[in-house]
């Protein structure tokens, strides 16, 4: 009875590797969801240092204020726009808008709605006093404010 001391381990097959790949490829293809609005308006947030993370990102609709791109100055010059979804709107529009965002969640987290105000910085406070006394006409009571964190020593 002699054991066999040279015995090598077998070469490990790399066949079924590219479909592993491309199944895990095509799950996150699948799962991401991409941005679905085109910014139309450029803003530069203020910074801010004491800055929470918004839990459920699903229960949260943005709008957007800031000076128009430079391909929409042209039609729509420099001063500062509202942008709900993929277009300019006014003040006026924001109970449509607030009452359409609603209509997509479910009935449960409708009362955990929140918007969430990406303004630029340099934004007059007259525009964001509208938007928000539009936004207690539509009860959406629950507001965030999107700004970039400073690291403070």
């Amino acid at each position: 009875m002699k054991k066999k001391g040279g015995k090598e381990l077998p070469a490990i097959s790399t066949s079924s590797l590219p479909d592993v790949i491309y199944m895990i490829l095509f799950f996150f293809m699948v799962s991401t969801s991409m941005r679905d609005q085109e910014l139309l308006v450029r803003y530069k947030l203020p910074e801010a240092t004491e800055v929470q993370k918004l839990e459920k990102k699903s229960l949260v609709s943005y709008i957007h204020v800031g000076v128009p791109t430079p391909a929409m100055q042209a039609k729509y010059g420099t001063a500062p726009k509202i942008q709900l979804n993929d277009s300019y709107k006014t003040t006026k529009d924001i109970l449509d808008f607030i009452a359409a965002e609603r209509d997509q969640l479910n009935e449960s987290d409708r009362a955990s709605m929140t918007i969430c105000l990406k303004a630029d910085g340099n934004t007059k406070m007259g525009i964001i006093a509208d938007v928000k006394q539009e936004l207690r006409r539509a009860n959406a009571l629950k507001i965030s404010y999107a700004s970039s964190k400073v690291l403070s020593y």
